[in-house]
C-alpha cells in the first residue's frame, strides 16, 4: 500500500456520511428539549433573561467590562442608530496574587478602579460633570437615572444566573482561585466597588459571550430580520439563539423568584453544545477522539467541542499523523535513501519534534496545510520544517498531511451544521415565510478562528446543510456572517436591553 493509500485509509475514518449527519441533527433536537425541561442534561440550555435582540436602529453611549481570563477589558461602545458603532476600549493583565486573593473585595475593588480610570481618560468631561452634579444633587444616588452609564458585564466563568443582572459564581476556571466569591452575586460584588468609588455606573447586565455574539450581529447585520443565533467556532465552541419562551419549561419550576420580560415571548437561550451527546450515543469516533479525551483533563466531558473547536484539531491531526509514522508498513516522514524523496534529502524527524509532543500541532496548521495550493506543498513543508520539527519532507509526506487535514476539518465543519441545523429546524425557521428576498432570512453570527480562517470551512457547513432533508435547497435562505466583539459591542447591547426593560 502507498503513502497516499494509508493516508487516504485513515481520512476515511473521518468521515461523517448524509445518515449519521441527520442521526445527529435529530439527538441534537431531542437534548435540545430535554434541556429546556430541566437542569442535568447533556445541553444545558441556559436562559439568559434577554428577551429582545436589537435592530440596528438603537443608540447610545454604553460601557462594557470583560473578565475573561488573565486580561481585564474595559470599552465604551457608542452606538450610531444605523447598525455601526464606534468603539473605545483599554486592556490590563490582572496580577496575579489578584486572581488567588483571599477576598473577593481585593479583586472587584481593583476592577472597578479600572472602570474609574478609564472613565477619566477617555470620558473625563461626561465624568467631571457627574461629580460636580453629584456635590449639589440631594438625591440618595446623586445621579438621575439618565446620567448613569450602563455597562454590560461579560464574565467567563460558570455562574447561575437567576436574572438578567444577577448571577452567582459557581465555581472559578482559567486559574482563578477566590473561594470567598463562591456562591456571591458576581453584579452585586462589582457593583458594590463601583459604588464606594462614587461613580456613575450601574451594572445593567451579566453576558456570556456567545450571547453577545447573537447580539453583535443582529445589530450590525443588514436589513430587518433579527438574527437567531450566535455560534462561536472558535478555540472551543457554543452557541445562543433565540427561543420561544412557553417551550422554556424549566424556568416556572426551577426559578421561581425569576425577574423577567413576558412581553416578547421570547428569549435567548445559551445551548452550551460544547457537551452534546457526551454520552456518544451518535457522534463519530476514532481511536485518535478516543486516545485524546483520554488524556484529555476532562475525559468524558465536552465530547462534541473535542470534535469541532481548533483547541483540539491540531491533537487530533497530531495522533492521526504519529499513528502512520510509527505504521511499519507506511513511509510517513521516512525515506529509504535519498533518491525516494523528490528534494534529493532524507526527511528528519527532530527527537524534540512537535510529533511527538502532546497539543504539539496547533491548528493554525491545519489552516496552512489547507489554504496550501503551491506547486510540491511548499507551504505545507516549511510549516513541517518550521514549526513541527520534520525536515526534507517529501511532496508525497505533505500530499499524505493535506488528505488527513482536509478529513478532519470536514468532519469538524459538517459536525457544526448538526448544531446549526438543528437549532434552524426546531425553532421552524426551515420553513419559508413566503415574503421572500431579505424579509426570508435565516441570520446566524458567528465568530472564532475556524469559521474566519479555516479555508471552505463555511463551505463544507452549506454542503452539510443541504444534506438535512428539512433544510435542502432552503439552506440559501441561511445567512452566515461574521459577528465580532460579542463580549464587547455584544455586552453593552445587552445592558441597552436591560436598560429599556427597567426604564
Amino acid at each position: 500500500m502507498s503513502l497516499l493509500e494509508h493516508a487516504k485509509r485513515v481520512a476515511g475514518e473521518f468521515e461523517y456520511p448524509p445518515e449519521d449527519l441527520n442521526k445527529g441533527v435529530k439527538e441534537f433536537m431531542k437534548q435540545m428539549y430535554e434541556g429546556l425541561q430541566k437542569p442535568g442534561t447533556s445541553l444545558s440550555q441556559i436562559p439568559t433573561y434577554v428577551t429582545a435582540v436589537p435592530n440596528g436602529t438603537e443608540k447610545g453611549l454604553y460601557l462594557a467590562v470583560d473578565l475573561g481570563g488573565t486580561n481585564f477589558r474595559v470599552c465604551s461602545i457608542q452606538l450610531h442608530g444605523n447598525t455601526t458603532f464606534s468603539l473605545t476600549q483599554s486592556k490590563v493583565a490582572i496580577p496575579r496574587d489578584l486572581m488567588v486573593a483571599k477576598t473577593a473585595k481585593e479583586l472587584f475593588s481593583f476592577l472597578a478602579k479600572q472602570i474609574e480610570e478609564f472613565l477619566r481618560t477617555h470620558h473625563n468631561d461626561h465624568f467631571e460633570a457627574h461629580l460636580e452634579r453629584r456635590k449639589t444633587v440631594s438625591s440618595r444616588d446623586g445621579f438621575r437615572h439618565e446620567e448613569v452609564f450602563q455597562l454590560g458585564f461579560t464574565f467567563s466563568f460558570p455562574v447561575n444566573q437567576i436574572s438578567i443582572n444577577k448571577g452567582t459564581l459557581a465555581r472559578w476556571t482559567k486559574g482563578f482561585n477566590i473561594e470567598d466569591a463562591i456562591g456571591k452575586d458576581v453584579c452585586e460584588l462589582l457593583q458594590t466597588e463601583i459604588d464606594a468609588l462614587h461613580l456613575p455606573v450601574k451594572v445593567a447586565a451579566l453576558v456570556n459571550d456567545t450571547v453577545g455574539t447573537l447580539m453583535a450581529r443582529s445589530y450590525t447585520s443588514p436589513g430587518k430580520t433579527g438574527t437567531l443565533l450566535g455560534a462561536i467556532f472558535g478555540t472551543g465552541t457554543n452557541g445562543a439563539y433565540v427561543e420561544n419562551l412557553g417551550k422554556i419549561t424549566k424556568l416556572f419550576f426551577t426559578q421561581e423568584s425569576a425577574d423577567y420580560d413576558r412581553s416578547t415571548s421570547e428569549m435567548i437561550v445559551n445551548a452550551e453544545w460544547g457537551s452534546f451527546d457526551n454520552q456518544m450515543s451518535v457522534l463519530p469516533n476514532t481511536p485518535y477522539d478516543s486516545a485524546l479525551d483520554k488524556e484529555s483533563n476532562n475525559p468524558g466531558i465536552q465530547m462534541f467541542e473535542k470534535r469541532v473547536s481548533g483547541m483540539f484539531l491540531g491533537e487530533i491531526l497530531r495522533r492521526a499523523m504519529l499513528a502512520l509514522h510509527h505504521d511499519g508498513k507506511c513511509q510517513l516522514f521516512k525515506d529509504e535513501n535519498s533518491g525516494s524523496n523528490d528534494i534529493h534529502s532524507t526527511t528528519t524527524v527532530a527527537a524534540d519534534s512537535a510529533l511527538f509532543r502532546q497539543w504539539g500541532v496547533d491548528t493554525s496548521f491545519l489552516s496552512i496545510v489547507q489554504a496550501d495550493q503551491s506547486v510540491g506543498l511548499g507551504a505545507t513543508r516549511q510549516s513541517l520544517s518550521k514549526d513541527l520539527g520534520i525536515d526534507a519532507a517529501s511532496t508525497e509526506d505533505a500530499e499524505a498531511v493535506k488528505i488527513l487535514v482536509n478529513a478532519i476539518g470536514k468532519r469538524s465543519a459538517r459536525l457544526s451544521a448538526v448544531a446549526i441545523g438543528a437549532v434552524v429546524i426546531s425553532t421552524g425557521n426551515h420553513e419559508s415565510n413566503g415574503l421572500g428576498g431579505e424579509d426570508d432570512v435565516v441570520d446566524i453570527g458567528v465568530d472564532g478562528s475556524l469559521v474566519e480562517y479555516y479555508p471552505g470551512f463555511e463551505g463544507y457547513i452549506r454542503e452539510a446543510l443541504r444534506e438535512i432533508p428539512e433544510i435542502g435547497e432552503g439552506e440559501k435562505r441561511i445567512r452566515i456572517g461574521i459577528a465580532k466583539d460579542g463580549s464587547g459591542v455584544g455586552a453593552a447591547l445587552i445592558a441597552l436591553v436591560a436598560t429599556q426593560r427597567a426604564k
